[in-house]
């Protein structure tokens, strides 16, 4: 295994086995001929073909819209056909810095593969002049990666939140840490990808931010998704994101961003130096 093995992880798609989702004549997504099939018998509100699906003609309008796709994504919850419902719904635009063209469940994105966004906040420690970071281990009850080693804070952005008040909301839910400490996360840049994993094809955007805490800060998780946080030695995280995959496929990503960008990874001592440089931000 290597850090390419964790950046492939997150290039798994192959465009052939799709077909454009389109609202207005806009590409806003991507969807599998399966998921189409179940689209399908809902002609009032989606217009399926071979080659694309589409929003009906007549409903136009951001609320009805919401309305109408709402609908639909609840009768398919209730028969299986998307799981993990969070009534959290998300803006979908062609482009995340465009005007919503509706609102969407987050559990249905995926399946959709529209653009989302999120936010991953590193959270590290000095000490002694050596690095430390904060882990957290997945729960095992997550739909999604249970069990898996995960940032200090990180978490989807739902409709009209900004990603400022994403960070603060996810500090004080995942890792309790209070407004005052949350506020000195700082912007670092971003991530994005496109790949398709068990939910359906992930087309992310994260919003990176490094916090430091003090020595002696202990997070506490308070909304159940975090088992345990656990401050472990940079060395311990570079072996653990080398050498396995027991980080969350976008998680690691994360890290390896973290540790070009702070200096751990360097030139001379990793083999696959340029290649990590180079591939990092290209989704």
């Amino acid at each position: 295994m290597s850090f390419v093995d964790r950046l492939e992880k997150c290039r798994q798609f192959q465009p052939a086995d799709y077909v454009p989702f389109l609202v207005d004549g806009c590409h806003v997504g991507l969807v599998r001929p399966e998921f189409a099939a179940h689209l399908a018998t809902y002609p009032h509100v989606f217009d399926v073909s071979a080659d694309c699906v589409s929003l009906v003609a007549q409903l136009t309008g951001f609320e009805k819209r919401s309305e109408a796709i709402e609908t639909v994504l609840r009768r398919l919850s209730e028969d299986g056909v998307i799981g993990g419902w969070r009534d959290e719904p998300y803006a979908v635009a062609a482009r995340l810095q465009d005007k919503p063209l509706f609102l969407m469940e987050r559990a249905a994105i995926p399946q959709f593969g529209i653009w989302a966004s999120g936010v991953h906040v590193n959270g590290f420690v000095r000490e002694a002049g050596e690095l430390f970071m904060w882990i957290g281990r997945r729960s095992a009850d997550r739909q999604i990666a249970p069990n898996k080693f995960d940032q200090l804070i990180a978490g989807g952005r739902s409709a009209f939140h900004s990603v400022r008040e994403t960070v603060i909301k996810e500090a004080e839910e995942e890792a309790g840490i209070q407004h005052d400490i949350a506020a000195r996360a700082v912007p670092v840049g971003t991530l994005s990808y496109c790949t398709r994993q068990a939910e359906g094809l992930r087309r992310d955007v994260l919003y990176l931010h490094d916090l430091e805490l003090p020595v002696g800060y202990l997070p506490t998780n308070r909304d159940g998704e975090i088992a345990a946080f656990e401050l472990w030695p940079i060395a311990r995280v570079v072996e653990c994101v080398r050498d396995t995959d027991d980080f969350k496929f976008n998680c690691a990503l994360v890290v390896i961003d973290f540790l070009v960008r702070h200096g751990v990874l360097r030139p001379d001592d990793e083999p696959d130096y340029l290649t990590v440089a180079r591939n990092l931000r290209v989704a």
